[in-house]
């Protein structure tokens, strides 16, 4: 999720509500209204049952996840491009998912099942080892202590994600906020179910091949903050 939209893709915790932060923005324009009212309905999940790749997306050889998507830019960007794939998209904040239609109506994206909800109840209801692929980009990074808590990564968030990422598969990470990106290399290095993919700098300075950058991460570049960018390798089944 983009870190503009201040807003968290919440994870359940005990103890803990789920989503945290805004759920709605300034008031959507009318073309947002009327795709939140004839377009969401068409791509959203449903409310319950497993998340099947066969039932979802019958033609689909994939299913890849995206975590708080934000304005939805590297979403229908990654869709686009993989025409093959099927994608979920999770986002809570409400003027990200009618900035998601507009770019899915614009594209004529047909890959792609929203969730405007909290992206744990996804996670859970989704088949062992069933994703191909996750991503998680510039999650808010609650950076005073007593916020860090509700960070989306967290030992039990990355062995959620273990269970249903195939062996092999990448959990993406991006941010430009130091201290979230060692926080998360920190719960990764000491989980049994992950190996970080960096053999030289280059790794985690320079982002993917298939990367669309956004005002969001420019302007964080302009500010002197440059992002990093964590490529975390699925290694093993859990016990």
């Amino acid at each position: 999720m983009s870190g503009s939209d201040s807003q968290e893709a919440g994870l359940p915790r005990p103890g803990h509500g789920g989503v945290f932060g805004r759920r709605m923005g300034r008031p959507l324009r009318l073309g947002q209204t009327a795709l939140m009212q004839d377009a969401l309905p068409r791509l959203e999940l449903p409310a319950d049952g497993a998340l099947l790749l066969t039932a979802l997306f019958p033609e689909a050889a994939e299913l890849r996840l995206e975590i708080g998507f934000g304005g939805g830019e590297h979403l229908a960007d990654h869709a686009a491009r993989r025409p093959h794939a099927g994608f979920i998209g999770c986002e809570p904040f409400r003027n990200g998912v009618a900035k998601f239609l507009e770019q899915a109506e614009a594209r004529a994206l047909t890959n792609v099942r929203v969730w405007s909800g909290d992206a744990g109840l996804v996670i859970d209801r989704l088949p062992e080892a069933s994703l191909a692929g996750a991503d998680l980009f510039y999650p808010d990074p609650w950076p005073k202590r007593r916020q860090r808590k509700r960070r989306f990564v967290s030992d039990d968030t990355l062995l959620r994600l273990a269970r249903v990422l195939q062996p092999g598969a990448a959990l993406r990470f991006a941010t430009d906020i130091d201290d979230y990106a060692g926080w998360t290399l920190a719960r990764v290095l000491r989980s049994p179910h992950y190996a970080w993919v960096a053999t030289k700098a280059d790794d985690w300075r320079l982002p993917w091949a298939d990367w669309p950058s956004t005002r969001y991460e420019a302007k964080a570049i302009r500010e002197g903050r440059p992002p990093a960018y964590l490529t975390i390798l699925r290694t093993d089944r859990p016990a």
